[in-house]
């Protein structure tokens, strides 16, 4: 049983999507201190002038506050805008009705909690992606641990024995600690794929959107599946 762990981002990029794919389970990291500057309140979409970022409103009580405390300032009105450019850059993408679609319906979530609301639309993409992953959150386990201790109370709890770890994670990882649980670690295949995409040049690193619109879902399935070395 194949273990994947991060926190829940914002509409991912397709590596994150890779991760899922590549896991019998996807413990949604919820329970952790939010990183300020990351992933997790904004991603990047392409435009005719290179890329810009959609990005969520937050309330954050202090520096030391976890992704399951964070609200996200929905009174502040920034659904519209947000669509508004997203529509506006993609609208000529071939899959643009089906996908934009999906995403006025994420966005009309009233859902007020960041990990909740990013990981309802990250599960979703997954379906859509008939990606079989089962989905937990890592705060329904209440864990006290910190760091590779961590990570190993919760794939020993998920009942995994092998840990799917992300890039640069041969950086870090105890691997010594795995070793002793009997926890095989799996650092990621991952390479970037390019599939067509509008406006001029190949951009890495956006958000799923992006290869969504291009390609629409099956075709993003399979380009994801297929992006291993």
């Amino acid at each position: 049983m194949i273990v994947g762990i991060h926190q829940p981002n914002f509409i991912p990029w397709i590596g994150y999507f890779y991760k899922i794919y590549r896991s019998d389970i996807f413990v949604l990291l919820n329970d952790v201190q939010f990183v300020k500057n990351s992933y997790a309140d904004r991603n990047s979409i392409k435009t005719s002038n290179r890329c810009c970022y959609l990005k969520l409103p937050l309330e954050i009580p202090s520096h030391t506050t976890n992704y399951n405390e964070i609200r996200i300032k929905h009174e502040l009105n920034w659904k519209d805008k947000q669509l508004k450019t997203i529509e506006m850059n993609y609208k000529k993408a071939p899959f643009f009705k089906e996908v934009f679609s999906d995403v006025e319906m994420w966005f009309s979530s009233e859902e007020k909690m960041l990990d909740k609301f990013n990981s309802k639309i990250i599960m979703d993409i997954s379906k859509k992606l008939n990606f079989s992953t089962e989905f937990v959150y890592s705060g329904d386990f209440h864990i006290l641990d910190k760091s590779t201790d961590r990570l190993i109370d919760i794939i020993k709890l998920c009942g995994g024995d092998a840990y799917f770890s992300g890039m640069g994670g041969a950086k870090y990882q105890e691997e010594e600690r795995y070793k002793e649980e009997k926890i095989k670690l799996i650092y990621t295949d991952f390479t970037y794929p390019e599939y067509p995409q509008l406006w001029k040049g190949f951009e890495k690193n956006l958000t799923v959107l992006d290869i969504l619109f291009n390609c629409g879902y099956e075709k993003s399935a399979e380009i994801i599946k297929g992006a291993g070395k």
